[in-house]
């Protein structure tokens, strides 16, 4: 991820735009993007800020964290209910459209990962229970 550009080129270029200039002119003389020049200005004539706003971060799943109390109240009436059912039921009792993998992360976040377990394992090949004798070879 790229730094913001200093607040104080952006405010040169505010003043630039401020003084006369058109923002793509006020651009090029300062040597930044011509949609970054008009972004900066928009924003300071909407808000009087010159500030780059925060970047990065989690965008999304505050969307989510809405549904967190009837997730977590699903997840206790059935301990074992799956993604594709949490994703069913959030669509068809509150219409909230989630992915599984949006409803997985929620669940990581909350430490509320299920791992497997001997009960759950599929039949597997025979094995043998106790480790093979080592073969030793005699005199020839």
């Amino acid at each position: 991820m790229t730094k913001s550009i200093s607040e104080d080129l952006r405010s040169r270029v505010i003043a630039a735009v401020d003084g006369g200039l058109s923002r793509r002119a006020a651009a090029e003389r300062f040597g930044v993007a011509a949609a970054s020049a008009i972004r900066w200005v928009r924003e300071w004539r909407e808000t009087g800020s010159t500030r780059a706003k925060p970047q990065g971060g989690d965008m999304r799943s505050r969307r989510i964290e809405a549904h967190r109390d009837i997730i977590l109240g699903a997840i206790e009436e059935q301990v074992d209910i799956t993604l594709v059912e949490l994703a069913e039921m959030l669509r068809s009792q509150h219409g909230a459209v989630f992915a599984t993998s949006t409803i997985w992360r929620f669940l990581d976040r909350h430490s509320m990962t299920v791992k497997k377990n001997s009960a759950r394992q599929r039949a597997g090949a025979a094995r043998r229970s106790h480790a093979a004798t080592r073969m030793v070879q005699g005199p020839t």
